[in-house]
């Protein structure tokens, strides 16, 4: 699907520089304006298609539940999840990590598709109109920083949640644009929001995969440190038992000696005695 949408960027942003170039040169040659008309219903319903808000939040949501489906488990994240108690707004995906009292700290990740501010940037940079270009870059960048800022008021609130949270783009052109125009360190330094891409969220969702596992092993190395404690404690009365039982067969020693010896000594008195005796 990321590949689909980035063929379709690039077809969009085609289509676009080759509508303006002809309509450029219409003046001077009046017969094109049927191809020209052509082009422009078909790029025109193209962009319909794909810019609309409702079929880029549909497409982005859906590419954004796709990757978190194929590397986390179901109990390690929440669709359309209320990360703040009291709150009625609900971001679309929320990555559960361990909190205090067995209670977890959602992540939020929320999806933006800004398809037509980004291709009116990329048709200004090949217009090699200086100006132009700097104007679209201004309109795409003021609209990321209003994504981040919506993210950052309704979904950023810890305890409940990380100090940050994830705003994700749906294809990796945007996510490049948005790089190269130094939004990465503004959207963390204002909003506290970094940007993240199929490619990127990857890498951000596999480290907190070996947090998970980090986490898992320290469980189970506590159940084994229990273990351990309570095997320790048997072997010390293990050991308490054989000690007392060793003083005891040490004071059962004494006391055979003491008797064998006693005894001994009477019979060989008695016999002393017998040895006395005059038989005759």
């Amino acid at each position: 699907m990321e590949i689909l949408l980035g063929i379709i960027v690039i077809l969009l942003v085609i289509s676009n520089v080759y509508l303006m170039i002809a309509m450029q040169r219409q003046n001077r040659k009046p017969e094109i304006n049927p191809q020209i008309e052509e082009i422009r219903r078909e790029v025109v319903g193209l962009q319909r298609m794909f810019t609309g808000v409702k079929t880029r939040g549909i497409w982005g949501e859906w590419q954004l539940g796709s990757i978190l489906d194929e590397t986390l488990t179901p109990d390690q994240y929440e669709t359309e999840c209320m990360v703040i108690p009291g709150k009625t707004t609900r971001v679309e995906y929320a990555v559960k990590l361990p909190g205090r009292y067995e209670e977890p700290v959602y992540l939020p990740i929320d999806s933006k598709f800004p398809l037509d501010a980004y291709l009116q940037y990329e048709e200004a940079l090949q217009s090699g109109n200086r100006e132009m270009a700097e104007d679209a870059a201004i309109v795409f960048k003021n609209r990321v920083k209003s994504f981040a800022k919506d993210i950052h008021d309704k979904y950023i609130l810890p305890p409940y949640t990380t100090d940050f949270a994830v705003l994700f783009f749906p294809i990796e052109a945007i996510y490049v644009a948005s790089v190269k125009l130094g939004l990465a360190q503004e959207l963390m330094r204002l909003y506290k929001v970094t940007m993240a891409s199929p490619a990127s969220i990857g890498v951000l969702l596999n480290s907190l995969q070996m947090g998970f596992r980090t986490l898992e092993i320290q469980e189970k190395s506590g159940d084994v440190w229990r273990v351990l404690t309570e095997v320790r404690s048997e072997v010390d009365n293990y050991e308490e038992v054989l000690l007392n039982l060793q003083k005891r067969l040490e004071q059962s020693e004494k006391e055979l000696d003491m008797l064998v010896g006693r005894r001994t000594r009477m019979l060989k008195k008695k016999l002393e005695m017998l040895d006395d005796t005059d038989w005759q």
